[in-house]
């Protein structure tokens, strides 16, 4: 059954802080204005912290659709926002790795993610949560997480991919594998691990992780990086870039709707590439939980 059409009016919030956010923010003005959509508002916000603060004023002021710019920690910044709203979440593509928008088959340059904004339908998709804070599409801890903290803001905007490779190389020396206990309610499993990825999509730090489920699953998955080696960790990321035959072999895949996960040492948790939470956590699906613009189906015309 066809969904409601997309808004033609929309506010537009832009992080200028992300990657791509300041160079790109008139364009965004300009290119949706040509493709016939009617900006209530547009909103260039230099400091991430105010981006919920200003989405939620939006949709209070009943905007039918809040196209957001950024990465995935912007998306996951605002995305509480819009839970239970009458309110459509347009995504343009700003950030490093935007792997949500990888997870949901979206262009990553700007006139293509514009052409879907103006000419897309609606899908419904789930989230994720790690306690009461909802994600749009993973969490890990492990390497990454260190990398999120003490990344330097420069490397990230500046150099892309490479900067974070780079400086995990640089953290990788004095990373250390951790005790990791995962409870589905129904079975607790106990391991060694490197790093925990917790998926909503089917993308992490712009790599695809997992060629089955994703954001319409009603799932998460648990993907675990198993044993103490780093060694195993480097080989895990490499076989999973370049789609290698045995690129499962490192790691572990764990399916449910919710689970109790913990960790021994506590590990801090990056949340759509902000770290904001620390084990002990309960991660868990939110499905069919907002409506998002996607590309139209072929199909469908």
């Amino acid at each position: 059954m066809e969904t409601k059409p997309l808004p033609r009016e929309a506010t537009l919030i832009v992080n200028t802080h992300s990657r791509k956010g300041q160079d790109l923010y008139d364009a965004a003005r300009t290119k949706l204005a040509a493709a016939g959509i009617t900006l209530l508002a547009a909103h260039a916000v230099d400091n991430p912290k105010d981006l919920a603060a200003v989405a939620r004023a939006a949709v209070a002021e009943g905007t039918p659709m809040a196209i957001v710019g950024g990465g995935d920690g912007t998306l996951a910044g605002v995305v509480d926002e819009l839970v239970g709203k009458d309110c459509v979440f347009g995504i343009l593509p700003l950030g490093t790795a935007n792997s949500f928008a990888r997870s949901l088959d979206l262009p990553l340059d700007l006139e293509a993610a514009v052409h879907v904004l103006a000419n897309g339908r609606r899908k419904r998709v789930d989230l994720g949560m790690i306690d009461q804070d909802y994600f749009v599409n993973g969490a890990s801890i492990g390497l990454p997480t260190m990398i999120g903290e003490t990344v330097p803001d420069t490397l990230k905007k500046y150099a892309g991919r490479a900067g974070y490779l780079a400086w995990a190389l640089k953290s990788a020396v004095s990373f250390k594998a951790f005790r990791l206990e995962l409870d589905d309610g129904s079975q607790t499993h106990r391991l060694w691990a490197t790093e925990v990825r917790i998926l909503n999509g089917t993308h992490h730090g712009g790599v695809e992780l997992s060629d089955t489920g994703g954001v319409v699953s009603r799932d998460l998955l648990i993907q675990a990086v198993v044993g103490t080696s780093k060694l195993a960790l480097a080989q895990d990321w490499f076989a999973k870039f370049f789609k290698l035959r045995d690129r499962d072999a490192c790691s572990r895949d764990f399916r449910g709707k919710c689970f109790r996960i913990t960790t021994q040492p506590p590990q801090r948790i990056s949340i759509d590439g902000e770290v904001l939470a620390c084990t002990p956590v309960v991660a868990k699906v939110a499905p069919a939980a907002i409506d998002v613009a996607v590309a139209r189906d072929p199909q469908r015309g």
